[in-house]
């Protein structure tokens, strides 16, 4: 588990190696995941904090994110809903709200809220996470954040569509994606002649 202690991790930077206790829906059993065994395995990893099991909001979050969870994995991403719940709470909250019937992708535990805390996710007054979403590379760095209030629920759509942008560029470090973009759509190449004319150079 990430034990550092007053300090949040940005954009960019390196995550520092963690690991999660987790409940996997897909085989009805415990496990464990470890960031460290994720980057070995070149993949990216997808976190997906929220406030709390048996909570109104969540459930359609998760349920959203059981959605795109298939193609969020052919994107080499490995996703993990993460809460201050232990893993226990989420096997009991899986095996009875119905909205999660499809959930297959890992449970996670952060049940000391280090991870929220070190992310920038954690509200200290109630001791839940917010609704953060994180996005590491397979070189460990953050690539994407964001944090939001816990009184809206997220569209997991844009997830997948950032994910997809963060791939392109990756694979593609010259190019740039502009709002909204979706692969096959023109990206940009940033040097002196774009100055100014980015209009002509999306037609």
């Amino acid at each position: 588990m990430y034990e550092e202690k007053n300090e949040v991790i940005t954009t960019g930077c390196k995550v520092p190696a963690f690991e999660l206790e987790t409940f996997e829906p897909a085989a009805g059993k415990f496990g464990r995941f470890r960031l460290e065994d994720a980057l070995k395995a070149g993949k990216w990893t997808v976190l997906v904090f929220y406030p709390a099991d048996f909570t109104f909001v969540c459930p359609t979050e998760l349920a959203d994110l059981a959605d795109k969870h298939a193609e969020l994995e052919k994107l080499g991403a490995e996703v993990l809903s993460v809460s201050t719940d232990t893993k226990f709470t989420h096997m009991g909250w899986q095996g009875q709200e119905r909205l999660l019937k499809n959930v297959k992708y890992a449970m996670a535990s952060d049940a000391r809220g280090r991870l929220a805390q070190a992310l920038g996710a954690y509200d200290p007054v109630s001791g839940l996470a917010y609704r953060g979403t994180f996005i590491i590379n397979p070189d460990g760095a953050l690539a994407g954040a964001e944090v939001n209030l816990n009184n809206v629920g997220r569209n997991m759509e844009e997830l997948v569509r950032k994910l997809k942008a963060f791939v392109y560029t990756c694979k593609n470090p010259a190019e740039v994606c502009p709002a909204k973009w979706k692969p096959g759509e023109k990206t940009l190449k940033p040097s002196e002649k774009l100055v100014g004319k980015v209009a002509e150079a999306l037609k």
